[in-house]
């Protein structure tokens, strides 16, 4: 009778993390009706674990304006995720990076549409440079 008392204990008290492990997180990915290399970069997040929700704008400018992103910093696409912004073409590997360390800031960015980035063609030539949004201009949050 105890060890089955005890496997529910363990049970109970493990299973809440296992769920948590197993719920995908949620990213709205905003971006311009017919973009498809923003299309492959949620196919690049669904592949790793996320729930992308896309949702076509005519008026991009807006939706990086109200996140604060630097007009040096913008990307072809704008991620909200876990109360951060992503811009661009970022991995997701460095987005669950920034969502585990919380840092204090708005968000991070891969300015532009660099070739080989998730969802965009062409090879890599160099190791990205992810900058963070937020007090400090051109902070490195990381490469890639």
């Amino acid at each position: 009778m105890m060890p089955r008392i005890i496997l529910v204990l363990v049970l109970l008290l493990i299973g809440p993390q296992w769920a948590q492990a197993e719920q995908k997180l949620e990213a709205t990915l905003y971006k311009q009706p017919y973009c498809s290399c923003c299309e492959g970069h949620a196919d690049h997040l669904r592949a790793n674990g996320f729930k992308v929700t896309v949702v076509e704008t005519p008026n991009m400018s807006q939706i990086k304006r109200k996140h604060g992103v630097p007009q040096e910093f913008e990307g072809c696409h704008t991620i909200e995720v876990g109360g951060y912004v992503v811009e661009g073409h970022v991995a997701a590997k460095i987005i669950r990076r920034l969502l585990n360390e919380k840092p204090p800031i708005r968000g991070i960015s891969l300015p532009g549409m660099p070739d080989g980035s998730p969802g965009m063609s062409g090879r890599k030539r160099e190791p990205f440079v992810i900058y963070e949004i937020g007090p400090e201009a051109g902070k490195v949050f990381g490469k890639d």
